[in-house]
């Protein structure tokens, strides 16, 4: 299962991933003319229908074109990732790279399909009261961790019980909407256990939960870490010891990490003691690329498999290379601008609005995704299955709005042209990852035409997780990650804590239908109380919504069972173990 990170769960950065795996200004300035050619763009933008998740696969007409450079690589798999920041931990990262990065290393109790079905991991099955209160997981037979050590029950144990230790505030993933039987009590200091956790034999264990939530069964059977590992030096309350393990990990997955070259790519060696054997393919290479290099890299045979420009140029370059095999499909995810609702200027709902309304999103849409992309409205991918529009208040550029919601405000226009009030100027900060982000020019120039000062900030990964942890930004571009339950992209919003909620949004209808969602397994309950949270969420807007996109993947023929690999995906593990080299 994907881990939560901070913000809308395991964000990537938008700019990082043009499409995938992941401005043209008309220049008037005039309102009516740039509507215009957005509704015009919209028109052939809307033709590619995201609501359609149907993969569209194209089969490599020439397989014996493959390069040499890939052939020679006899026992080695080669696949992208960007910018991971070394936290090669499950749970402790907040690079959601680094997720993708552990995902080789590390099986789960429970992982779940492309449609969000749970499937068995290293649970060979589970079992749920009637009450759905209470999770007993049965582990496979003869588990064993990557150093030939036993994983066992008490494994399971150790897991859940160091990610509700006190000192863990700062994790990825919120218990709070779950909550084990007998938490407050370990954490307040009344109990040495958790009592809620129960370790029937080696190869079973049993946790009651507090809370009904559709979530726990994939939440509580997550990636197990070795006790022997991770529990040496252990002590209630303090968790500072782990990060000398960081780059160290030691888990139970079908690869174990050899060597990670920062800022090049990270080694992988098959894992011999791996439960479903050990993989065919011997060495897995994630390499840290851009996708300015994606298509070179791969038509050079340097790498087997990567995501690409969202074009029709780059489709037709893909498929003229006779060797590869092609995947266009929906990606469950979507971009957003985050909005720091902290900031005085910007806390106000009218102030989000008008920067909504001030910002071309179809002509970014249009550069960025060249006809393979729809301008977000919802607080869904179009995948899942709560995503509706019904009620929802979308934000077609309207500058002129724009200006009188800021009006409003109290914002009048300096001698410049910029917004002023009460001597300060109206002066964003906007924090990308690359010099080409296709949201500065447009957002530059539209937001000139409202009077605001966009200021654009180029950093690394690490850095802009950094100052967004910290709250220090005023906008922040990223995108999420793959999106399964409804409750992924939004529960961060019913959070005080700064660590899962980094907008600093409150919004208690927002807080209480948020909990609803989670309070039922009923989907048709659900769909009523999420279709009323995108209401809300759209009147009352935490960050921009930008994107949904289609994606345009490719892997060399020669690997065997790509079709089944997505980066990023929760079931990366089993697919991965599967792969083979023809």
């Amino acid at each position: 299962m994907k881990k939560k990170t901070i913000g809308l769960m395991a964000l990537m950065l938008s700019t990082v991933v043009v499409l995938s795996t992941s401005c043209t200004s008309n220049g008037t300035g005039s309102a009516s003319s740039s509507s215009a050619a957005s509704s015009s763009a919209a028109d052939s933008t809307q033709a590619v229908k995201l609501t359609d998740s149907k993969v569209e696969l194209i089969k490599a007409t020439d397989p014996g074109k493959s390069p040499d450079t890939a052939n020679k690589r006899t026992d080695t798999f080669v696949a992208t990732i960007h910018e991971p920041g070394g936290v090669f931990l499950p749970y402790f990262y907040d690079n959601g790279w680094d997720g993708n990065a552990v995902q080789p290393i590390f099986s789960s109790l429970v992982t779940v399909d492309d449609n969000g079905n749970p499937i068995p991991d290293l649970a060979e099955k589970w079992e749920i009261s009637p009450d759905n209160l209470t999770y007993t997981y049965y582990l496979r037979p003869n588990l064993k961790f990557s150093d030939g050590s036993p994983l066992t029950a008490e494994d399971v144990a150790f897991t859940l019980t160091l990610l509700n230790d006190p000192a863990y505030a700062a994790g990825n993933v919120d218990f709070s909407n779950i909550v084990i039987k007998g938490t407050d009590e370990y954490k307040n200091g009344n109990a040495t256990s958790i009592s809620g956790i129960k370790v029937i034999d080696p190869t079973t264990i049993q946790i009651t939960t507090e809370k009904l939530n559709p979530l726990s069964l994939t939440t509580l059977g997550g990636s197990v870490i070795s006790k022997a590992y991770y529990g040496n030096g252990y002590q209630k309350g303090k968790l500072d010891y782990l990060r000398d393990l960081y780059a160290k990990p030691m888990g139970d997955g079908p690869y174990q990490l050899d060597q990670y070259i920062n800022g090049q790519e990270i080694r992988y060696n098959a894992n011999p003691n791996y439960y479903g054997g050990k993989p065919s393919i011997e060495h897995l290479i994630f390499k840290v690329t851009s996708t300015s290099t994606a298509l070179q890299s791969f038509q050079t045979g340097q790498t087997d498999l990567d995501s690409f420009s969202t074009d029709q140029d780059t489709l037709e370059q893909l498929k003229a290379l006779g060797f590869a095999n092609i995947r266009i499909r929906t990606i469950p995810d979507f971009g957003i601008i985050y909005v720091n609702n902290k900031k005085p200027y910007l806390k106000d709902t009218a102030a989000r609005q008008a920067l909504y309304y001030g910002l071309d999103r179809q002509k970014i849409i249009d550069v960025k995704y060249n006809g393979y992309g729809e301008v977000a409205n919802v607080f869904a991918a179009p995948t899942l299955w709560s995503y509706t529009e019904e009620g929802v208040t979308k934000y077609n550029y309207d500058p002129d709005k724009a200006k009188q919601l800021l009006e409003g405000l109290g914002w009048k226009a300096g001698s410049d042209g910029i917004l002023q009030k009460d001597g300060q100027k109206l002066k964003l900060s906007y924090l990308t990852t690359k010099p080409d982000d296709p949201i500065i020019p447009i957002a530059k120039e539209s937001y000139k035409a409202i009077g605001v000062d966009f200021v654009p900030e180029v950093l690394d990964a690490n850095t802009m997780f950094d100052r967004l942890n910290k709250g220090d930004y005023d906008l922040l571009s990223v995108r999420t990650n793959g999106l399964i339950d409804p409750n992924d992209p939004v529960y961060e919003f019913s959070s005080t804590d700064p660590n899962v909620n980094p907008s600093g949004y409150s919004n208690p209808t927002v807080t209480q239908l948020i909990k609803e969602g989670i309070s039922t397994s009923d989907k048709t309950k659900r769909q009523t109380i999420y279709t009323k949270l995108y209401q809300e969420l759209s009147k009352d807007p935490p960050v921009i919504l930008i994107d949904y996109r289609k994606s345009i993947s490719a892997w060399n023929d020669r690997i065997i069972g790509g079709e089944n690999y997505t980066t990023g995906a929760s079931d990366v593990a089993i697919q991965l173990a599967k792969l083979k080299i023809r």
